[in-house]
């Protein structure tokens, strides 16, 4: 740790400014111009619009695929700019050396241009896949992480050949990046192309990927307990001063603000050194195997004139802003406390909440058990799927295949109602479910009517269907069901056609990805997106349109929170009790008088 402590300290000053400037430029910058270069390219390329019925014919367009490669070349470029500025300052530590913002960049530059060498062509995969999806905390800030969308890590976990798959790529993946490791100090520092670094790197690495693995996870682990401990303290500290001063009307919103204040400014501080202090310690293993290997350590041309002292009115605007923070946030505390304000925020829409598949949690999808368990859940909607059989009957199935469910090698269009009415759709859950049947659309209607509950039904064509959406739309109005359904489909023909067969039923278009001018498709009242596909924008832009956002597949409680948060009109979880508890929660509290309330426990 001293050896880190040093390595950090040596240009602090030079490494935190940086990182500050470049977290903002990128959050205010550079963010945004990537954002609009990718919007120019699908307006070039034709596309008002992404969605997974057309996202791959946009992919496999040639002046896209040119576009994106051109635009994954810039990202590239800009995060090693942030990687190689760090390496570069930490490497001037290493050599006792002072050096200045404005050298390190002129170097960093140079070095992040090299990316457009073709011999350096497989580097973004490095930077931009491989370190960012393993999440090792030392990634740049313009890519955290790759996330696997949520609703396909569900299927992934309740597949047990498909989660073995997974993990076996992760530990590939893993191998991989910590064969890899040194690669940028090589890139960096000693002007190796991507292949000679790749190959120094697995030289240097041999024999210590574990043990740098774990140093590397202990130093994540080590500053985050430091993190939390420093709250702490603090905390700590200004309740114990609120109950020297508590006679002091004012002290107690003083003691709320400088918590706030104190958490706030620690997470900055901490996102600020995370990946410095976990690229100090790959940088301290770098040198450490390089000496016990008996290789050259190359030192960078560095200027080593000291710098001038820094700007004395600059210091004094720092206190002088930190100190109108404290004063403002006290009196909107205290204003708080006396109920003079209130910062509760009115819902302008109920969020209501889908059980997908029925109670699918607990129960066998798709069936009359998981709806009734549904209702008694407390769902407002019931998710289901619909297909069409051999003879022309509408049954509520998700798979085309009947396998997963049942047992039985068919599709649902090789197959009479009479021969599906007989199979077992629920032991493949558990065997105590043995005997639940494969229901008919009808009898969902039917019961929605009986409970008071809406349907979402969602039409999964196969292409082997005759007069499919036709015959739904007949089973609506004869049940009078319009004004507690909404009909889905991930295909959007299926809309149109539905809105041809009766204008009075709601439509909603289901999508995996939603980008662009999704408003366009004017046959959809709404759109059901995957979570990791919403945003503030979409919503606000669908919600001016008079038109509602379901989001799927959402089963978490950050996940939900977020949706919340987001303002969408419907969330489709496996989880009724938590998705209807975490609405709850944010409906009836507010959290700064919650937070308030705690810091009132603290202060007895």
């Amino acid at each position: 740790m001293q050896k880190l402590n040093n390595l950090l300290k040596y240009n602090f000053n030079t490494l935190v400014i940086f990182e500050l400037i470049y977290k903002l430029s990128t959050g205010f910058i550079f963010i945004p111009i990537f954002f609009a270069l990718f919007r120019l390219i699908t307006k070039v390329s034709g596309f008002t619009y992404l969605t997974l019925e057309n996202v791959g014919s946009f992919l496999l367009n040639p002046l896209v695929i040119i576009f994106l490669i051109i635009l994954l070349l810039l990202i590239t470029f800009y995060t090693l700019i942030d990687l190689s500025t760090i390496i570069i300052i930490l490497d001037a530590s290493y050599q006792k050396k002072k050096i200045k913002l404005k050298d390190a960049l002129i170097l960093s530059f140079h070095k992040a241009s090299l990316v457009f060498k073709k011999e350096n062509i497989f580097l973004p995969f490095l930077i931009i896949f491989l370190i960012p999806f393993l999440n090792m905390g030392i990634s740049s800030s313009v890519i955290s992480t790759v996330k696997i969308p949520e609703f396909i890590m569900d299927f992934i976990i309740h597949n047990k050949m498909l989660l073995i798959l997974y993990f076996i790529v992760i530990i590939l993946l893993s191998i991989i990046l910590f064969r890899w490791l040194y690669v940028l100090h090589y890139f960096i520092l000693e002007d190796c192309n991507f292949k000679e670094a790749r190959e120094k790197s697995k030289k240097l690495s041999y024999k210590n990927k574990i043990k740098d693995f774990l140093k590397l996870k202990l130093s994540v682990f080590i500053i985050f307990c430091l993190y939390l401990l420093f709250i702490l303290l603090g905390i700590f500290i200004i309740i114990g001063l609120y109950k020297i001063f508590k006679n002091i009307e004012i002290i107690q919103s003083l003691s709320i603000t400088l918590i706030w204040l104190l958490i706030a400014l620690s997470l900055i501080v901490l996102l600020t050194i995370m990946t410095p202090i976990n690229y100090g310690v790959i940088s301290l293993l770098f040198y450490e195997h390089k000496i016990v290997n008996k290789e050259e350590i190359k030192e960078l041309k560095i200027s080593n004139k000291e710098k001038k002292n820094g700007y004395p009115r600059l210091r004094k605007l720092k206190y002088i802003v930190i100190l109108l923070i404290v004063v403002s946030g006290s009196v909107l505390t205290n204003l708080v406390l006396r109920n003079k304000l209130n910062l509760n925020i009115e819902y302008i829409r109920q969020i209501e909440v889908t059980a997908h598949r029925g109670l699918s949690k607990l129960y066998p999808e798709n069936t009359m058990l998981a709806f009734k368990e549904a209702k008694k859940a407390g769902a407002d909607w019931i998710e289901l799927d619909v297909q069409q059989t051999k003879d022309g009957q509408i049954i509520v199935m998700h798979d085309h295949n009947l396998k997963r469910t049942t047992g039985l090698d068919k599709n649902t269009w090789e197959l009479t109602w009479e021969e599906i009415e007989k199979l077992d759709a629920g032991s493949f859950l558990d065997p105590k479910f043995k005997g639940e049947k494969i229901p008919l659309i009808k009898d969902d209607l039917q019961f929605a009517l009986d409970e008071n509950i809406n349907l979402n039904i969602e039409l999964k064509p196969t292409g082997k269907e005759k007069d499919f959406e036709k015959d739904v739309a007949k089973l609506i109005q004869e049940y009078n069901f319009y004004d507690h359904c909404v009909v889905t489909s991930q295909v959007y023909d299926v809309l149109e056609n539905i809105k041809k067969a009766n204008k009075q039923i709601p439509t909603i278009y289901v999508m995996s990805l939603a980008y662009g001018d999704v408003l366009s498709l004017d046959q959809a009242d709404g759109y059901s997106i995957e979570a990791s596909s919403i945003n503030k924008k979409i919503v606000k832009d669908i919600h001016n349109k008079g038109k509602v956002v379901y989001a799927w597949t959402v089963n978490s409680q950050d996940s939900i929170q977020k949706m919340i948060d987001l303002n969408v009109d419907n969330i489709i979880s496996d989880d009724i009790a938590l998705a209807k508890e975490t609405i709850y929660e944010s409906k009836t509290s507010d959290v700064v008088r919650l937070f308030i309330k705690k810091v009132n426990e603290w202060l007895g």
